[in-house]
């Protein structure tokens, strides 16, 4: 399992900060921060709605990459940004996401096959469908236009878009984004990759409840074959659960004493 650092978001304080008087060195320490926790690729995002990206994102990237080189998942909604980032990342970017919302659908794939960079396709259009159909149906016209735009499925994460659970339909987005990943895994050929930004489902819970909650999706969905999860990698909680799924896999080698410092 791919596990992604989802910290390095808009709800990080210190992050943000860093990023608004622009401290490269505090950057480089939180991001040290989760290679050191054990994030295989880190997330960057500077803002929700791409605002002021092309600025700062390209700044960051170059930050992390320059002080330790993970693999970056460039999270944001402006084409702009993405242009200018994308040469700062020494190893190809996974670029978070496309979805059916895009206006310039076309660029985006055009900007992912000339860089060979992995694709996040996420079950969005309009709304998050609830439905096992409705997350195929968007994933399924998703890795149509991939593919006609030379993006092999070996390049794309499929994301059936996880809810919060305490939401008006929130268990009922739970089953069916389960359910989506098996079906990807048994109906997709070429094989696709799939992928999940666990935390979403603890949204709105009681701080205490949320490592709880984030740990036992993340093994429900893991169950499903997922391949590569968005988590906090400085929870311990979520931290154990991703050795255990990794054990359990036989992608390491189970030791109690790694397990007891995971935990």
């Amino acid at each position: 399992m791919i596990v992604i650092a989802e910290n390095l978001n808009t709800r990080n304080t210190a992050y943000m900060e860093a990023i608004k008087e622009f401290d490269p060195e505090t950057i480089k320490r939180l991001s040290g921060e989760l290679v050191n926790a054990g994030a295989d690729v880190v997330n960057i995002q500077c803002s929700l709605d791409g605002s002021g990206d092309e600025e700062i994102l390209p700044k960051v990237v170059d930050v992390v990459v320059q002080s330790h080189d993970p693999i970056i998942c460039i999270d944001t909604r402006n084409f702009d940004a993405l242009k200018r980032a994308i040469p700062f990342c020494k190893k190809p970017p996974i670029i978070n996401y496309l979805s059916l919302e895009e206006q310039n659908p076309e660029d985006i794939l055009t900007l992912c096959r000339n860089n060979q960079c992995w694709l996040i396709i996420r079950a969005l259009r309009g709304i998050i469908p609830t439905s096992l159909e409705g997350k195929l149906q968007v994933l399924e016209e998703l890795i149509e236009m991939a593919n006609a735009a030379d993006i092999p499925n070996v390049r794309l994460f499929a994301d059936p878009s996880v809810v919060h659970i305490g939401r008006g339909m929130g268990q009922e987005h739970m089953v069916s984004s389960h359910e989506c990943i098996l079906a990807l895994k048994e109906m997709v050929d070429p094989p696709i990759n799939t992928i999940a930004w666990i935390s979403n489902v603890s949204t709105g819970l009681h701080k205490k409840l949320k490592p709880i909650v984030n740990a036992s999706f993340l093994t429900y969905m893991a169950g499903a074959g997922l391949d590569a999860a968005i988590v906090d990698v400085l929870d311990p909680e979520v931290m154990r659960a991703v050795y255990l799924v990794r054990s359990f896999r036989d992608e390491i080698i189970f030791s109690q004493a790694d397990l007891e410092g995971a935990a």
